[in-house]
């Protein structure tokens, strides 16, 4: 592994030794590539994904948007879909990332979206 890939591993595990989803209180995972932008909600108690979106759904492929602008509104993706899963608060995980960019633009659209964490 590259010193990046094994830096993100360990901030991963630190973060992950600390949040635990559960079914009143999911952890909101964020995942990125250098193309697009992963998040789901995730039950860590029963190990079941209560909901998800990304950037390669049918609605970002004909549009011209920013990769920030695109994290955006899969965060409000995910916390309209949270809403109607009855999830109000969940846990932030940044996966190792950096809170800054699209991983910030994400939290901020899910933020305003209604999603408290």
């Amino acid at each position: 592994m590259t010193n990046k890939t094994k830096r993100r591993q360990k901030i991963k595990n630190r973060i992950r030794a600390i949040i635990k989803g559960t079914k009143d209180n999911p952890r909101l995972s964020v995942f990125r590539s250098n193309k697009e932008i992963y998040a789901s909600l995730i039950d860590d108690v029963n190990g079941v994904t209560i909901c998800s979106a990304s950037s390669i759904e049918k609605d970002f492929s004909k549009s011209k948007l920013t990769k920030l602008e695109q994290a955006k509104i899969v965060g409000e993706n995910l916390a309209e879909r949270a809403k109607s899963s009855g999830v109000k608060k969940c846990s932030f995980d940044r996966n190792g990332y950096l809170f800054h960019g699209r991983v910030k633009s994400l939290a901020d659209g899910a933020r305003t979206a209604g999603l408290n964490f």
